[in-house]
């Protein structure tokens, strides 16, 4: 018989119990000690480049093992760093890097965003492809963003989008410590954080009124699980939640000819974002000249990425459009 100690058993139970319930109300856990961080994310940007070339941003205390935080735990090898604070909320995000990494490198990055609706979500729901692109030589970034209200006339997200373009700009600002090209930034995220990471490279506005708008919050590239990408009347996700200006809150409704390069995956049983969507998106985005891969999973639901054989198949995926862009050298 295994024997499990009563502390073990004890977190075991915590975590199947609470976690689920803990990340559907929509709060997160701040850690305590972020004095320094705090003072660090308050900062201008001038003064925070200049002191981070030197010292490199301020990092966080990582949440301690135990501790529910929206029902997962970071990497133990992740650095933390607070991006911004907001009502004394400090909202943090996760860089994981190669080993071999150092300040001045110049190697491509991927900021992801996790889905949940806008009101809740894993906040490391992408782990694994992060392990899998640092393994290649990447830097990975895993967001945590506010929330929004948890009701169907509840508005748009826009808290959530200002916090995703704040993180974006963050990352950038600070790319020759964190040893990044800032010209070469992916913005990934599964559902709502696909509309997260296509509203960072696609929509004007939806700006944090802080935030130094001379840093650029786009993408360079997009990679996009079961986005939504379209909230407008016809086939959008949460179209009366969004109200009359779900225009300005559209991804899909501003393609343009700057749109990024963009690989998106969906499963032809989605419950929440429908084929024709994506292949209208895919239509218009050809129509103004810039890439767009798709990719259909045949009878996939949604959230269908990240388990088996089709996160294996998907990561693949993303790695040969980022081997086709530049960014990575084919796997021998």
């Amino acid at each position: 018989m295994i024997k499990l100690r009563i502390p073990t058993l004890r977190r075991f139970l915590l975590g199947l119990l609470v976690a689920p319930a803990f990340a559907a109300s929509g709060m997160a856990f701040t850690d305590a000690d972020t004095s320094s961080s705090t003072r660090e994310a308050t900062t201008g940007m001038a003064e925070r480049a200049l002191a981070s070339a030197q010292t490199g941003p301020a990092e966080t205390t990582t949440p301690k093992p135990g501790k529910v935080d929206r029902g997962a735990e970071a990497d133990p090898g992740d650095r933390t760093y607070v991006y911004k604070t907001v009502n004394d909320q400090a909202l943090r995000l996760w860089v994981r890097m190669p080993a071999e990494s150092a300040p001045g490198d110049r190697r491509p990055a991927v900021v992801f965003f996790h889905g949940g609706g806008w009101v809740g979500g894993p906040l490391f729901q992408f782990s694994p492809q992060s392990t899998h692109f640092v393994s290649r030589g990447m830097v990975a970034v895993q967001v945590e963003y506010r929330f929004a209200p948890r009701s169907e006339n509840g508005g748009p997200p826009l808290i959530c989008i200002q916090d995703a373009k704040s993180a974006m700009r963050w990352v950038r600002s600070h790319a020759i410590e964190l040893g990044i090209d800032p010209e070469r930034i992916a913005v990934g995220g599964g559902s709502a954080g696909g509309h997260l990471a296509a509203a960072c490279s696609m929509l004007e506005g939806c700006d944090d009124p802080q935030d130094d708008l001379s840093v650029s919050a786009k993408g360079n590239a997009q990679l996009l699980f079961n986005p939504v990408s379209d909230v407008g009347p016809e086939g959008g996700y949460a179209h009366p939640r969004i109200g009359e200006n779900w225009r300005d809150y559209s991804p899909a409704h501003h393609v343009t000819s700057e749109t990024p390069p963009t690989i998106v995956f969906l499963g032809t049983k989605d419950q929440h974002i429908p084929v024709k969507t994506i292949e209208r998106l895919a239509a218009d985005m050809q129509r103004a000249g810039v890439r767009c891969d798709t990719h259909y999973y045949e009878g996939r639901a949604h959230g269908f990425f990240n388990r088996g054989d089709d996160l294996a198949d998907t990561v693949k995926k993303c790695d040969d459009f980022l081997v086709s862009l530049g960014w990575l050298k084919p796997v021998p």
